[in-house]
């Protein structure tokens, strides 16, 4: 028994017209670059500790 190549595995998983063995590659939960993934996670970050900061002061100058 041999692995099924890109085209092939399309036309049994039922993916035809959907996605083409030109735009497999790895894909990891959707992200297709994992070098990226470590700025955007910093970026998620700064943006929550921003925004609970944002609370904070706001309800300290309410009290």
């Amino acid at each position: 028994m041999r692995a099924l190549n890109k085209v092939e595995l399309q036309l049994v998983a039922g993916g035809e017209g959907e996605c083409t063995a030109s735009d497999g590659g790895n894909s990891y939960g959707g992200v297709s670059e994992p070098d990226d993934v470590g700025p955007e996670l910093i970026s998620l970050y700064e943006g929550a500790v921003a925004a609970a900061s944002h609370i904070i002061e706001r309800v300290a100058d309410a009290l």
